[in-house]
């Protein structure tokens, strides 16, 4: 049975013996019993920090009959995992951090998480995220929803997590779970896995399920495995992808779904070509500086480094805002449609309604004017041009025009910049110094891994390849993950200042 945060029922037990448990290395939880990963979470979610990664939890999950089937052989059997709370469960609601969806209780397992519980997963709960994944208003402050406030990143916990998988990543950082699912349409897991000092993976789209994920895009819509370490987030989306007919996407994923935990310990940057996307003007040295230690990590581990001069190209963005309003607004409608029971909302009208019958809970800090704008994205000519124009430059004259001109095998960037602070006034802070929009538009693999940390702050290091290309990069990064001389910091679980 699941169970709400609210109806939650605490034991009241001592916060700063748990809170001791959290204050390791980055990377030091391994797979842990359901009861540890319950009582640290009461611990620092709910009460100490109050970080408000989760949303639901169901303590009754290691009893779940499918993880009791799977067997102490299965891939994953009994590793804890935490769902974003855009991606179904049967025994939890479906919030997508909306009031209009917290009674979204569909009975329904999203086919990912039915290959998680196969192989032995303990699903946990759920996590919070930006609401509507972050599609709904301008100004927003990500993690923040509806449903479950406002989320705080564990290194600085007046500094924002990013999002939109916001509570995955924090879950993952400050021990809550031994891994997380986020799901992305562009920086939604690798943003959050950044700032938080995890390893985050997107992979390509259609490698992995999204039936009964409340959807954003087709072109550009996935879940991913958020860890610790490279090796658990290959372990997780081993057990996460594969074909579904009800998904045309993934017709060519059964073919792809290999073990991805194959050959990397035995990885190896020897004669690898990487490709470094420099940016002019320098932005933030200190994140160059970070980006520099990794590239000198890696020559030591005899890679063959190439600079390539980078700029983003603005005509991808123009195209893909109106990509993504086109689909969302033809996803959402056929989601709500799709739903049982009695929702308030069953289109994208109606969720504007619901928005506006109830501005002070949801309007209050930003508005819905994305919402807005897609219900009135009705040209489907200028869509298809505009998803034609946009996977062009990203995908065949962006990622693998790189790829071939410069002959590198994988192109890397910085992440991200460190966490900023929450603003819910006027949102978020973003500066952005990486790539990353590159591989979502084209629908190519993205892997974040820790390269180092700016005033105690988080940075990631993205590896970038082309469509399919997900075991190779994950082997890569786990040999710059091995090869990683910075060090890193455990969460300090105060505010940066302090």
């Amino acid at each position: 049975m699941g169970f709400s945060r609210v109806g939650l029922l605490r034991a009241g037990c001592a916060a700063v013996a748990t809170l001791s448990l959290t204050l390791s290395a980055p990377g030091a939880f391994a797979q842990e019993s359901p009861e540890t990963y319950l009582q640290r979470i009461e611990a620092i979610d709910d009460a100490g920090p109050h970080l408000n990664a989760v949303i639901a939890l169901d303590p009754d999950a290691a009893s779940d009959p499918d993880v009791i089937a799977a067997g102490m052989s299965a891939l994953l059997a009994g590793h804890v995992v935490l769902i974003k709370d855009n991606i179904e469960t049967r025994d939890m609601p479906t919030t997508a951090g909306s009031l209009a969806l917290k009674d979204n209780a569909t009975g329904r397992d999203a086919p990912l998480v039915a290959h998680l519980r196969k192989a032995g997963a303990v699903i946990l709960g759920k996590t919070n995220l930006s609401e509507w994944a972050n599609f709904r208003g301008d100004r927003s402050s990500s993690g923040w929803s509806g449903v479950g406030g406002q989320t705080h990143n564990p290194y600085a916990i007046d500094r924002s997590p990013c999002g939109s998988s916001s509570g995955s990543g924090v879950a993952v950082a400050a021990g809550f779970t031994w891994a997380a699912v986020g799901t992305e349409t562009d920086g939604s897991i690798t943003c959050p896995a950044s700032v938080n000092g995890i390893v985050g993976f997107k992979p390509t789209v259609g490698l992995v399920s999204r039936t009964h994920v409340v959807p954003i895009s087709t072109s550009q819509d996935t879940a991913g495995p958020m860890a610790t370490s490279v090796k658990d987030a290959a372990l997780l989306l081993t057990a996460m992808a594969g074909s579904d007919p009800a998904d045309p996407a993934t017709a060519e994923a059964d073919a792809h779904a290999v073990n991805f935990t194959k050959g990397l310990a035995e990885a190896s940057l020897k004669g690898v070509r990487i490709g470094v996307l420099r940016r002019s003007p320098d932005r933030l040295p200190a994140v160059t500086a970070l980006l520099d230690q990794a590239i000198a990590d890696m020559k030591r581990a005899g890679a063959e480094i190439v600079t390539i001069a980078y700029e983003p190209n603005e005509a991808i963005g123009n195209a893909e805002n109106t990509v993504l309003q086109y689909e969302f607004r033809e996803g959402i409608n056929a989601y709500l449609a799709s739903l049982p029971g009695d929702p308030p909302a069953r289109d994208l009208a109606g969720l504007i309604a619901f928005n506006k019958a109830h501005a002070q809970e949801e309007l209050r800090w930003y508005g819905q004017e994305t919402f807005e704008e897609s219900l009135a994205a009705t040209d489907r000519e200028a869509y298809e041009k505009a998803r034609e124009t946009a996977k062009r430059l990203a995908g065949a004259e962006g990622i693998d025009k790189m790829l071939k001109q410069y002959g590198v095998d994988v192109l890397i960037a910085p992440t991200t910049a460190p966490a900023w602070p929450i603003d819910p006034v006027l949102g978020d802070h973003y500066v952005g110094v990486g790539a990353g929009a590159l591989a979502a538009v084209a629908g190519y693999p993205h892997l974040t891994v820790p390269m180092g940390q700016v005033e105690r702050l988080p940075v990631g290091l993205s590896f970038i390849a082309g469509q399919w290309q997900d075991a190779k990069v994950l082997k890569i990064g786990a040999a710059y993950e091995r090869a990683r001389t910075a060090k890193l910091a455990p969460p300090s679980f105060r505010n940066w200042h302090e």
